[in-house]
């Protein structure tokens, strides 16, 4: 979840919240590679970014792959403050009420503790009746991947 920043031109920035809907935060987490229940949030509700203001009028209806398939401004054509600035949440958790029970789980099943959102945090696997933690020796982003695939 956060404020959603485009590059293009060889510059960072960020979107205008004009039009701004759930549609368009479901291409965006479908862009990040996240799954989740796609939620838009409006006028800078993750602060305000700097520098251009990119994208306006975005307009997507939920199907494309990414945002630059979606209908919207030109490139750098807006009429908005950083104050409208565009974000996005892409919670595993949120819309759904079923929770993980300790008894409930299954070998290998993994859970993200200690974060700071429902997205983040240590890695632990149910094994043999308790929860563990993973250890961070050969620790890479393929792993992380597995386990975001795997929430």
């Amino acid at each position: 979840e956060g404020r959603v920043e485009v590059y293009h031109d060889g510059k960072w920035g960020t979107i205008c919240d004009d039009q701004w809907d759930d549609r368009d935060a479901e291409v965006v987490c479908r862009q990040l590679g996240l799954s989740g229940t796609p939620k838009a949030l409006s006028w800078a509700h993750y602060g305000q970014g700097s520098g251009p203001i990119l994208l306006d009028e975005v307009q997507c209806s939920g199907n494309e792959l990414s945002l630059d398939q979606c209908k919207k401004s030109d490139w750098g054509q807006q009429n908005c403050d950083h104050i409208e600035d565009a974000g996005v949440s892409c919670d595993p958790f949120t819309g759904t009420d079923v929770q993980l029970c300790q008894s409930d789980a299954a070998e290998g099943t993994v859970r993200l503790a200690g974060g700071r959102s429902p997205g983040e945090g240590r890695v632990e696997v149910y094994y043999n009746g308790d929860w563990g933690t993973v250890c961070d020796d050969g620790w890479t982003d393929l792993g992380a991947q597995v386990v975001c695939r795997q929430l």
